[in-house]
């Protein structure tokens, strides 16, 4: 189900990125927005109208469907965030090391050894 409504959710939001290009803004935009190339099926400001109303719709529904999807991925059990990642295995690093378990805090990292002091002649 959740596939579903991800799949479904990725061609509203292309078709929002469309409407939304599509539209004439202050500039121009695209320039697709106008009747000039559309006949006489619409004039300029019918097909302004459509796009707004279609930009209202398809923004409706996604929101509708972030936020079902955000309800239904709420009691998964699955991971939340990439930020709640254990830690992966830092290439070159000691052999043998395993990841902190979670919820424990990270062991402070030893001091680095000092190079002995050079020594001072003394007369």
């Amino acid at each position: 189900m959740i596939t579903v409504l991800l799949v479904l959710h990725f061609f509203v939001a292309a078709a929002l990125i469309g409407v939304v290009l599509l539209q004439r803004s202050e500039g121009g935009g695209l320039g697709i927005g106008s009747s000039q190339g559309m006949g006489n099926f619409m004039s300029g400001r019918g097909t302004a109208n459509l796009l707004t109303r279609a930009t209202g719709v398809l923004a409706a529904v996604f929101m509708a469907l972030a936020l079902a999807l955000g309800l239904m991925n709420q009691g998964t059990g699955r991971q939340r965030s990439l930020f709640d990642a254990p830690p992966a295995a830092v290439p070159g690093g000691p052999s043998g090391a395993t990841p902190a378990a979670p919820g424990s805090t990270p062991a402070a990292p030893a001091a680095p050894a000092l190079p002995p002091a050079p020594a001072v002649p003394t007369n």
